[in-house]
């Protein structure tokens, strides 16, 4: 990638020689509007004075940047020469005294990708707007510094920008003499500074609270967003879980919050959910919701405040050392994401959306070839910026859930508010977490530790039900197994539920144990003597990471019962298993969109419902038999439609199912009726075509032919916005042609053009499951292509172009070769790069396995 890369030796070596004391940094950002200037690329004046000490003097080091050109460094008042101590990556720090005073004057680039300082105009109007987005070391694309998270020390920002503007960082800023000037932050980490600045419209509040010493806590609040999205921008209801999460983790941490402010920034062509600096935490924009959207969404946008606001203190107060302890912030984030939404939010039923969601992207991940463990090994900055993953995030929140059920809630938190107060901004290891657990709860967590944190992969827990002649539980045992390649086996603490049918047909639990599950085969003993079971869930209540696998006599109930199970976390379990089956090729890929089409117009949770709807069209896409596709799309496009039509007008079960439909329609008929719900030809009583889902509904025209340039030129002018031009370069990319395809190709692999945002709508519309055919010659253009594009690209680019064009859809065993030929030939290419087409062609190896088990099963 451009710019060298920092290894942990590297960084451990610095860390050992270098204190960071503190850091001036001063940017002139008012070259972002008007015409660029000159050839290359727009570029902005960033001037830093660092001051550091050395416990060696007369070693040397380096400082971290990258930029276009640095105009003048000078290092204890000696003036150095740009041309001899920087090489485009780091600047080099010869004799260093024991203290030392460093000062970089730079011209550094504003950002297309989303990394270090990235600018947007809004086609809308016209206006440019500016944030920074940094982890895990992009703030040396702004301002030089140490870039590794134990080197932390005290800010002090000061921006000039255009008149018109308002500026914004991590602490309280005003203007004067045409300069805004910030307060000077606690020591933190160069990753969680920011600077966000425009013309952006922001709305305050304010949040209080008596300590208790009796002290007044008081947090100005903010939050802000383009001004485009203003009408749009429901603040009330940011402020709400705002407040709601800083009485839920006041309450729980027995630390104030240390970082004055709380301005939420929600900032457009963004790459992550959001990013936690402190008092300035940065969002994507598409939590501003231009149309109508589900309880589902509002809930995973205040999951995504309570995450970040967790990070205050996990996180920002408390930095791991390098990123082999990113779980350290992550998982714990993730963990009180779903707590505290329960405990604080109208989202009571957070857990079951963790279940269901975040857990299928741990589980996804804990099987491919790359998985690590939850505290990984972290070798230089291109493996952390792979390592943000469903491992460090879900697979870890999902142990502290186990943790949680382990040792108790008392002494899990407990335990946190020690660590808070023994290593405030200060960094730490997976060590000092442990050893302040093990004072609260008495347990021994080195072995806790050994199991869940140091190994990876994923067991299945498969219940074994022995019956006696009278008709009841002789013997009840959970079999614990585990992958060939981590074959660890792990203490879990479960609950197994059983379940049977009532007079009514309902079918709920009537008894339950909880049990301690240790080696290949545990034995329930509580549960001896009960009524035979129609189901058994051996994970009920997800007090546990697991597969969740059934013996025969439960998946025959699930596949004529499942919509009777009245428990909604329950049904999200049992739904769970099932894919997991699916993906696993254990369960028919048609099968599981048989019980799809039966029983998801019965879910209640609308969380849930989208979820199956994801999981259905990725069974079609994937996992069925070639020659069952078309058949089953047409059945997928009709029960879709059923239950459009059939959902209560209006409701979001209505929504959930129209933006279904559209991303299976298929057969003329289906696409007519978009077509006509476009043209207000048709009506769906209490269906509400709004922009956002006349998007959606233009998206499946365009791939089937149906509507031309022109007729997506016409949307855009009436959606002229930054989200209506995203949706029609994905709808432009997604048009059945070959110079279609070939142009999209050309402006993502050959160009560099295109911002992050259009990058990924281009290939999100190149790579349409219905075109397979059209697609088929870039398999070998892809692997021809991508390690130069992993060389000259930034590693998001290069991450969204290896993910996203990889030759999914040519799903045969001669893309599976071409592949594996790729691996041979390229042992030296970028590890990073290997994992990312290693993790490709372990998801299309288990897609051709998926689909020889469906094929298996249609020809009974």
């Amino acid at each position: 990638m451009p710019g060298e890369n920092l290894s942990r030796d590297e960084a451990r070596e610095r860390a050992a020689l270098l204190s960071a004391d503190g850091y001036e940094v001063s940017l002139d950002v008012r070259s972002a509007v008007g015409d660029a200037r000159g050839e290359g690329p727009r570029t902005f004046r960033s001037v830093t004075t660092i001051r550091f000490r050395c416990s060696e003097p007369g070693a040397s080091s380096f400082a971290d940047l990258v930029a276009p050109s640095v105009t003048a460094v000078s290092l204890n008042g000696r003036d150095l020469d740009p041309s001899e101590v920087f090489d485009g990556s780091r600047i080099a720090l010869e004799e260093l005294a024991a203290d030392n005073e460093l000062v970089v004057d730079a011209q550094c680039a504003y950002s297309r990708t989303g990394e270090g300082l990235h600018r947007f105009v809004d086609p809308e109007d016209g206006e440019v707007y500016l944030y920074t987005q940094y982890e895990p070391a992009d703030s040396r694309r702004v301002f030089a510094g140490f870039e590794q998270p134990d080197l932390k020390a005290p800010f002090r920002f000061e921006v000039r920008a255009p008149e018109e503007w308002t500026v914004w960082s991590n602490g309280a800023g005003e203007r004067a003499d045409g300069v805004w000037r910030f307060a000077e932050t606690k020591p933190v980490s160069t990753y969680i500074t920011c600077v966000v600045a425009g013309p952006y419209h922001y709305v305050t509040d304010s949040y209080e609270r008596t300590l208790e010493d009796g002290t007044r806590l008081e947090i100005p609040l903010g939050a802000l967003c383009r001004k485009g999205l203003a009408p749009h921008f429901d603040a009330d209801d940011v402020f709400l879980i705002t407040k709601q999460g800083l009485d839920f983790f006041h309450d729980h941490f027995d630390f104030p919050y240390p970082f004055g402010k709380y301005d939420q920034a929600f900032v457009p062509e963004y790459n992550l959910g959001a990013m936690e600096n402190p008092g300035m935490v940065t969002f994507r924009e598409e939590y501003i919701f231009r149309g109508r959207v589900t309880r589902a969404s509002y809930e995973g946008r205040a999951n995504t405040i309570l995450h970040e606001m967790a990070h205050m203190w996990f996180g920002d107060l408390v930095t791991m050392e390098w990123w082999d302890d990113l779980w350290l912030k992550e998982s714990f984030a993730d963990f009180m994401g779903a707590f505290a939404n329960v405990g604080a939010t109208r989202f009571k039923d957070a857990w079951i959306t963790f279940a269901n969601r975040r857990k299928a992207w741990a589980y996804r991940a804990d099987q491919l070839p790359s998985t690590h463990p939850i505290t990984a090994d972290i070798r230089d900055l291109e493996d952390a910026k792979l390592n943000f993953d469903g491992i460090t995030y879900a697979k870890g929140a999902s142990a502290l859930k186990q943790l949680v059920a382990y040792v108790g809630q008392d002494a899990f938190l407990e335990g946190a508010r020690r660590y808070f107060k023994r290593h405030a901004y200060g960094n730490t290891r997976l060590g000092d977490l442990l050893s302040v657990l093990e004072e609260t709860s008495g347990r021994d967590m080195a072995a806790w530790s050994r199991s869940w944190l140091q190994t990876a992969g994923v067991n299945s827990l498969t219940p074994q039900v022995l019956l006696s002649a009278a008709g009841t539980v002789d013997e009840l045992a959970v079999v614990q197994e585990a992958a060939e390649s981590h074959p660890e086996l792990r203490p879990h603490r479960v609950a197994v539920g059983l379940y049977r049918r009532t007079a009514g047909g309902a079918l709920e639990r009537y008894a339950r144990a909880e049990v301690d599950v240790d080696g290949p085969r545990t034995v329930v003993t509580e549960l001896a003597g009960a009524e035979a079971p129609e189901l058994v869930l051996v994970n009920d209540d997800d007090l546990t990471y697991c597969k969740t696998r059934f013996d025969d006599t439960s998946l025959a109930t699930l596949r004529e019962h499942l919509g009777a199970l009245t428990d909604p976390l329950a049904r999200a379990l049992c739904w769970s298993a099932l894919w997991n089956m699916t993906r696993d090729a254990l369960l028919p890929a048609r099968d599981f969109v048989g019980l799809v089409l039966r029983f998801a117009g019965r879910e209640s949770d609308i969380g849930v419902l989208q979820m199956l709807h994801a999981w259905a069209d990725s069974a079609l896409v994937h996992y069925v038999a070639p020659d069952g596709r078309e058949a089953c799309s047409r059945l997928l496009g009709r029960g879709a439609l059923r239950e459009l039509r059939g959902a209560a007008p209006g409701g979001e079960q209505q929504l959930a199912w129209a933006r279904f439909f559209a991303s299976v329609a298929s057969d003329e008929a289906d696409l007519l009726l978009l077509r006509g719900l476009l043209e207000g030809t048709e009506k769906i009583d209490g269906l509400d075509v709004d922009q956002e889902l006349r998007w959606a509904f233009l998206a499946p025209l365009a791939a089937h032919g149906a509507v031309d340039e022109e007729a997506l030129a016409a949307e855009l002018a009436r959606d002229d916005t930054a989200s209506g031009k995203r949706h029609q370069v994905r709808c432009l990319a997604s048009r059945p042609s070959a110079a279609v395809k070939a142009q999209a190709w050309a402006q993502v692999v050959e160009s560099d053009a295109l911002s992050n945002a259009l990058v990924e709508a281009t290939i999100a519309g190149f790579a349409r499951s219905s075109q397979r055919a059209l697609l088929a010659p870039y398999a070998e253009k892809y692997f021809a292509a991508i390690e130069r594009v992993w060389a000259e690209r930034s590693i998001q680019i290069g991450m969204d172009v290896v993910r996203g064009l990889f030759p999914s859809l040519r799903d045969s065993q001669d893309t599976l070769d071409a592949t594996d030929a790729w691996l041979s030939a390229r042992e030296d290419a970028a590890p990073a790069l290997r994992r990312l087409v290693l993790e490709a062609r372990d998801d299309l190896a288990r897609a051709l396995r998926g689909q020889a088990c469906d094929a298996a099963a249609a020809g009974r």
